[in-house]
């Protein structure tokens, strides 16, 4: 007989606030009969199962692992002598097996990297997992979702009825197809991790359409250039995360818009994404519900498409790290410019966005773009009012000016069908750009109107400056600059080095020049104080004097 033994429920957490079923009723020392298990399914469980500590398969040896071997193995009473807030499961092995007579399973099993290729037996499974709410299974060797239930990742899933999480990162998924028959065991998952998996976008999709909870999706390190579309949405999802695949055109990118509409947040980093294409009518349509966009380390090379951002109707997260459109300026240059440029915004980069930061950024804003020659600033909403002072080709064809004006103010223009028809346009384009120089955004009228022209800011140099002292050595009398962040202990090396004064055996003296009557001479005796705190003054006098012997040491 095999049995399952649960902790007191008060230390644990209901399956039921994981999505899965209840415990309730299930006391400290409650045993809640699973199965009948055959005496011959234990003894080839047994022989199957090698001594705990053996995780790592010999370089000598090839063998098959299976789930079941690596869940006895890892949660062994070797690895868990206590089994403190666990659920035991009871084995009744023959004398002399290698199979512990219980294992301490938590809800939580944690098996990456344990070389598992095969499930083992269903029924085995079904005991060790009927509690289990999250399941790691990265970094093995798991290579087929299951046909007609047979599938190792099937069988694995489909005998775990309270699986909220799964992780499958870094299985060889490549080849393997997900019949949608079988699809329908996956019906709790909430969170599905895929990364580095490459699998295909007919298996995400045929997984999408069969779990009405899945909430988050990852599909990382996939090798993605382009986005298959699906015919039936996935209304339950909330984040995706397809960082570092190869997508590159604002064209794939809101394909997600349709099949996932209730999208709120959309991680696209590492992926070299030209620019955001959409126009202030269709993205609010295409994803209603975006609160969070990260876009680091993409190929945004044009303030227009931070100014698109603007056109998400619920964003307030945005992450713009790494494009190279930021490059040429400062930290805090980019920062402040992109944050004047999306209102809405409250955390940008990682960091919350205060009221006063705003307001800075605006005014800093402001000042950036307010020197530029006034013909080259274009009115609020139009470029009628830039002058182009260089030569631009006579264009007869009525269209192709058109490209040329919409391509100072987007990223279409360096299409494959602009270029084949318009050959000239791209360079064109390129040009007009690098005359209008550092054009100002649409957003400073607006500011402008809110704070009004500013003045620039105050140069205030805080820093301690040099001053001219001099210095008196005996009948010797020298004009030395001094930087007064210095400490007195510089200020010796200094005069040892440009007066060639002794290394040892003098003192020096801070006299005063407007009040050498009233204070007298004041000794720097303290070789770790700075020489500004001394208020020294140019035109101030530095005495050099010998020190004297005491009469203890000339005695001697």
């Amino acid at each position: 007989m095999t049995a399952i033994w649960w902790p007191h429920k008060k230390n644990n957490k209901p399956l039921t606030e994981r999505g899965g079923g209840s415990c309730e009723g299930v006391e400290a020392c409650d045993v809640i009969n699973i199965r009948q298990t055959p005496d011959a399914t234990l003894g080839r469980l047994a022989n199957a199962a090698p001594q705990a500590g053996t995780m790592e398969s010999s370089s000598d040896e090839e063998e098959v692992r299976t789930f079941v071997q690596g869940v006895s193995e890892k949660y062994s009473p070797d690895n868990f002598p206590f089994g403190q807030g666990l659920g035991v499961v009871v084995l009744s092995t023959p004398p002399g097996s290698p199979v512990k007579d219980r294992v301490f399973l938590p809800s939580i099993l944690v098996l990456n990297s344990c070389g598992i290729s095969k499930a083992g037996d269903k029924s085995d499974v079904a005991a060790f997992c009927a509690h289990v709410v999250e399941l790691d299974l990265s970094h093995n060797q798991l290579n087929d979702w299951g046909r007609g239930k047979e599938g190792d990742i099937c069988t694995i899933v489909s005998n775990t009825p309270h699986l909220d999480f799964l992780n499958l990162s870094m299985n060889p998924l490549s080849g393997a197809e997900l019949e949608p028959s079988m699809a329908e065991i996956f019906f709790r998952v909430r969170q599905l991790v895929l990364i580095n998996t490459n699998v295909s976008w007919d298996t995400v999709h045929t997984l999408t359409q069969h779990t009405p909870e899945l909430e988050e999706l990852f599909l990382c390190l996939n090798g993605y250039n382009t986005v298959s579309e699906s015919r039936t949405s996935c209304p339950s999802l909330r984040l995706l995360q397809i960082t570092d695949n190869q997508l590159q055109t604002w064209s794939e990118v809101r394909k997600f818009g349709p099949m996932y509409p209730c999208l709120t947040k959309l991680v696209l980093a590492n992926n070299s994404v030209e620019s955001v294409g959409d126009t202030q009518e269709s993205l609010p349509r295409l994803f209603p519900n975006l609160r969070c966009i990260n876009l680091n380390n993409s190929g945004l090379s044009e303030w227009e498409d931070i100014e698109r951002l603007n056109f998400f109707p619920k964003l307030e997260e945005v992450k713009v790290m790494g494009i190279p459109l930021l490059q040429p300026y400062t930290t805090q240059e980019r920062r402040s410019l992109v944050l004047a440029q999306l209102p809405s915004v409250v955390v940008l980069n990682g960091g919350s966005v205060s009221s006063g930061e705003r307001e800075d950024a605006e005014r800093f804003f402001i000042r950036f773009y307010q020197d530029c020659p006034k013909q080259e600033l274009p009115e609020s909403g139009s470029w009628s009012g830039a002058r182009f002072s260089g030569k631009v080709p006579e264009v007869r064809d009525r269209r192709a000016c058109m490209w040329v004006l919409w391509g100072c103010r987007t990223s279409s223009v360096s299409s494959e069908h602009t270029a084949i028809r318009f050959p000239f346009v791209a360079s064109l384009t390129r040009e007009i750009r690098a005359l209008l120089g550092r054009s100002q955004p649409l957003g400073y009228h607006i500011l402008v109107s809110k704070y009004g022209q500013l003045a620039p800011l105050a140069e205030v140099d805080l820093s301690p400056s040099c001053t001219v002292v001099d210095v008196r050595w005996g009948d010797r009398v020298e004009k030395v600059s001094l930087h007064l962040e210095q400490t007195v202990s510089d200020l010796r090396k200094h005069l040892r080095a440009v007066l060639q004064l002794p290394t040892s055996g003098i003192r020096l003296f801070y006299i005063k020049r407007e009040l050498c009557s009233v204070l007298g001479q004041e000794e720097l005796r303290w070789g770790s104080r700075a020489l500004h705190s001394y208020r020294i003054q140019d035109g101030d006098e530095i005495l050099v004097v010998p020190k004297v012997k005491s009469r203890c040491s000339s005695s001697d």
